[in-house]
């Protein structure tokens, strides 16, 4: 496999890549992947592959931070290796958590889908209390510890139906109030946030998550309910993912969304009770 380009400079350059060797006209997929690795972080070069005028390799989530080759310092430009496209092609590539456990190998045009979805991926701590700027990150089956043991004011529910009690509600400024319901097998992660709009006026913000991942969540629903003298106000929705940032639904207001007059109407004593129900589909 020639790894040069016809536009190849006279600049200084380490030896190319020694390539493996065929047995009789074919090399097995291992053998092959040594040729994807990136000069920059060693890590796998998947389609479209870019080279420098020397043939050296860098990968996408490299290309943007660097202007000259890591190897002959010369200029990187959009220099495709079409032949190794093609083997790139019919080659199996290892997802990128397999040093954690995971077994798959995957063309390249369905590897970044399934390291979305990892279960062996890293996933970052969903708590969003605002200060606590937690930088954990763990597998999945260790979220749920991780909350109950590092974030102590956090309690757990059990059961299919609790109340879940935000107190002093007329703080001011940002504010969370966050718990765990417990039921099904599972863990959820149910948020009330008050936050300040564009206009000065507070909101708040109710959802639950389910600490699972997006195929899991779409066999539950929830369903939030504030009740008062003869009022009732209700959301009922699909859980969000662990995959899936509570940040980007409440921006979106995809979950329960009320006011600070709407919250009054059904606080006592300055604490509100929101009825959470969770559902098998």
């Amino acid at each position: 496999i020639h790894l040069q380009t016809s536009s190849a400079s006279s600049s200084p350059s380490s030896p190319p890549k020694k390539v493996p060797a065929l047995a009789g006209t074919t090399a097995t997929n291992n053998e092959l992947m040594s040729l994807f690795e990136c000069e920059e972080c060693f890590d796998v070069v998947l389609p479209p592959i870019l080279q420098c005028q020397g043939g050296h390799l860098v990968c996408g989530s490299c290309r943007p931070k660097l202007t000259r080759c890591p190897i002959c310092l010369s200029q990187l430009g959009s220099f495709r290796n079409l032949a190794l496209e093609k083997v790139g092609d019919s080659l199996l590539f290892p997802c990128k958590y397999a040093s954690s456990g995971c077994e798959e190998t995957l063309r390249h045009t369905a590897k970044a889908d399934h390291e979305d979805l990892c279960k062996y991926r890293p996933y970052p701590c969903p708590c969003p209390c605002p200060g606590t700027s937690c930088k954990w990150q763990g597998s999945l089956d260790t979220v749920t510890p991780h909350l109950m043991h590092h974030h102590e004011t956090i309690i757990t529910l059990e059961g299919e139906e609790v109340v879940f009690l935000a107190t002093q509600i007329n703080l001011p400024g940002a504010v969370d109030w966050v718990m765990l319901q417990s039921c099904f097998g599972f863990h959820f992660l149910l948020v009330l946030e008050k936050e300040e709009n564009y206009d000065g006026h507070q909101q708040f913000f109710a959802i639950a998550q389910l600490i699972g991942t997006r195929k899991q969540a779409e066999n539950f629903a929830y369903r939030f309910e504030l009740n008062g003298d003869r009022r009732r106000l209700a959301w009922e929705a699909t859980p969000r993912s662990i995959d899936e940032k509570i940040a980007t639904a409440i921006g979106k207001s995809d979950c329960l969304v009320f006011n600070t007059s709407t919250a009054q109407l059904f606080a006592e004593n300055d604490n509100l009770g929101i009825n959470v129900t969770i559902f098998m589909c």
